[in-house]
């Protein structure tokens, strides 16, 4: 594999950026121009509102914090002490609350909580490791340009892609490479983890990283979409031979439902893919599970945990799905030009920050409610999880603010 002229002027935007420490820009002339002027003054009202609701909560809560917040019981975080899967997102939404705000503040916590995550570097055990490191890792070398951020992000790359099946040309999810559970399972949130691979491509010029990334985007291609465009969250192959096994589920309904997150996760990760690759039936993909997804939202804009599950449309709601889902229309919008996904972004947007939020509640450390982790399993059924808040947050600066969240997490295209 060549390098590409995107990969020397990022790597040239790197160096520049080692001798530069960035700090989030006023609002300017510029900035403004980027928010299209068809959205409705309304709409950007609400988000800015919210925003602003989400650094007032972060300035409160932020400084006690000294591990990584995974879910909410009565109000109130429970910590990790070494990030879960989730780990990254504590830095990624302080970020993203230094990119809004201006705050030094946030900027310190950010760094250290991302410093905390330094022994998951060599973490062999989990595909979690672009969740845990690009919003919190790769974050940082963007916007400081210190190098040990950089280095740090390419060392988990270099532990996520020995959990590569050459067989099956996929990324295994779950369990120690030694460990025979598990070895044929993949599952559709991957394709949030491939991000990190292409970036490791990207700063070492070493094509191996993209490479798998991309063959594991083909795999889940060809097996997770449905023909209507629904998705299962498992899809099983035989470790050994490669063969597929067949659909399953974990937090869905079942193997012939959809779970609302995971199709979410499938739209953003496509959709990321596409950018990174140029290959556009990794855009025809995204456009085909995001149509699906706006075709089964109810009227309120908030996704129920399962778009099949047999008391939809009146189970209950995960905010989450709804923000991640908010994140990859919007890269949708830009990719392929069409305003209707953007148009519908900002509905789900506006839906979360009026309906979803902490804001009648005086004991909530959280942002966003109304989330869903694992109903089948009675985990945290509408409670606040630390990547609600991220995608939340992330999706709203998409629209405020686009140049800043293009510095934090890379938007543009080969």
């Amino acid at each position: 594999m060549s390098i590409s002229r995107r990969h020397l002027l990022t790597t040239a935007a790197g160096a520049a950026a080692a001798t530069t420490v960035l700090a989030p820009s006023a609002p300017s002339a510029q900035a403004a121009s980027s928010v299209p002027a068809a959205d409705p003054a309304e709409t950007l009202q609400t988000l800015r509102a919210a925003a602003d609701y989400a650094v007032t909560k972060l300035r409160a809560v932020a400084p006690g914090v000294t591990s990584f917040p995974v879910i909410t019981k009565a109000e109130k975080w429970t910590y990790s002490d070494n990030g879960d899967w989730v780990g990254g997102f504590w830095p990624g939404t302080l970020w993203m609350a230094w990119l809004h705000s201006g705050d030094a503040r946030f900027r310190s916590l950010a760094l250290a909580a991302a410093d905390r995550l330094a022994p998951r570097r060599t973490d062999t055990t989990t595909h979690d490791l672009g969740f845990l490191f690009y919003p919190s890792w790769v974050t940082a070398w963007r916007l400081t340009g210190d190098p040990k951020w950089r280095d740090g992000a390419v060392q988990a790359a270099s532990s996520l892609v020995k959990r590569y099946n050459s067989a099956g040309r996929f990324i295994r999810a779950w369990g120690a490479l030694n460990d025979t559970a598990n070895a044929g399972r993949v599952i559709m949130d991957t394709m949030m983890n491939l991000d990190l691979l292409a970036f490791a491509t990207e700063q070492t010029g070493d094509p191996r990283y993209l490479d798998a990334a991309t063959a594991h985007a083909r795999t889940a291609q060809r097996y997770f979409p449905r023909p209507d465009g629904s998705t299962p969250h498992v899809y099983d192959f035989d470790p050994a031979t490669g063969a597929p096994v067949g659909p399953g589920t974990v937090q869905g309904y079942s193997p012939a439902s959809c779970w609302s997150r995971g199709q979410s996760w499938g739209v953003y990760g496509f959709t990321t893919m596409h950018r990174r690759t140029g290959d556009a039936q990794f855009l025809s993909t995204a456009t085909k599970l995001a149509d699906y997804a706006l075709g089964a939202l109810t009227p309120d804009n908030v996704p129920g945990w399962d778009y099949l599950a047999p008391q939809q449309p009146y189970d209950v709601k995960d905010s989450s799905a709804g923000a991640v889902l908010a994140c990859g229309l919007l890269d949708l919008a830009a990719a392929t030009g069409r305003p209707s996904y953007r148009e519908a972004a900002l509905r789900i947007l506006t839906a979360l920050a009026t309906t979803c939020l902490t804001t009648r509640s005086t004991r909530a450390q959280a942002v966003l409610a109304r989330a869903t982790r694992n109903r089948p399993a009675e985990d945290g059924v509408e409670v606040s999880v630390p990547y609600g808040d991220y995608y939340l947050l992330e999706g709203i600066l998409r629209v405020l603010r686009p140049d800043d969240v293009d510095r934090a997490i890379d938007l543009s295209s080969v």
